[in-house]
């Protein structure tokens, strides 16, 4: 017959411990490559420490490094919660949800105070969560109480308040919610 068949697998190398240059170069490329907060940074890093260890005698100073990407501009924690509040509306999460994201991002709470959604958006932002879900009038109405519980608990789950949910979930038509929408612009 033949040679049994060997399974080779490659040996990795180890990874040598971080010192100074490699915890600036990783800092810098996940700065550069996602958006991030202080807090998000300072735990990938810290993470990577605890992986791969650390070559210096004294431990690094990971809020040091952060606040000079801070500085240079290439983490701002402003801009992460404005973009990433644009985002969640638009995919339909109310303001609760969109809050609890940025808490659980890190995000501190001097960069919260310009980004809370207005009435507007966050009715804009019902509308569009019971639409992609087909809720209310832009699916099948419920026949029993229960069904019509799931629909409001559903919009409660996205972060809508009940009284958001409520009205949404009641409308006629389609047309009556979007008229429901577009009356918080006044």
């Amino acid at each position: 017959m033949g040679e049994p068949h060997q399974t080779s697998r490659r040996q990795r190398k180890p990874v040598p411990p971080l010192d100074g240059t490699s915890l600036r170069d990783l800092a810098l490329g996940y700065a550069g490559r996602y958006a991030t907060t202080a807090a998000r940074l300072k735990h990938y890093l810290q993470r990577k420490l605890r992986q791969r260890g650390w070559a210096g005698d004294d431990e690094p100073d990971l809020d040091e490094l952060v606040a000079r990407l801070v500085e240079l501009g290439y983490v701002n924690d402003e801009v992460f919660a404005e973009v990433r509040t644009r985002d969640l509306l638009r995919r339909g999460y109310g303001a609760r949800r969109v809050s609890q994201a940025l808490h659980h991002a890190g995000v501190d709470t001097e960069s919260l105070d310009g980004v809370e959604p207005s009435e507007a958006e966050g009715r804009a932002a019902a509308l569009a969560f019971a639409r992609r879900r087909r809720l209310g009038p832009f699916g099948e109405r419920p026949n029993d109480p229960k069904g019509r519980e799931k629909q409001l608990a559903a919009l409660v789950r996205a972060g809508h308040d009940f009284d958001t949910a409520r009205a949404l979930i009641d409308a006629a038509s389609e047309q009556e919610a979007e008229e429901w929408a577009s009356d918080a612009g006044y």
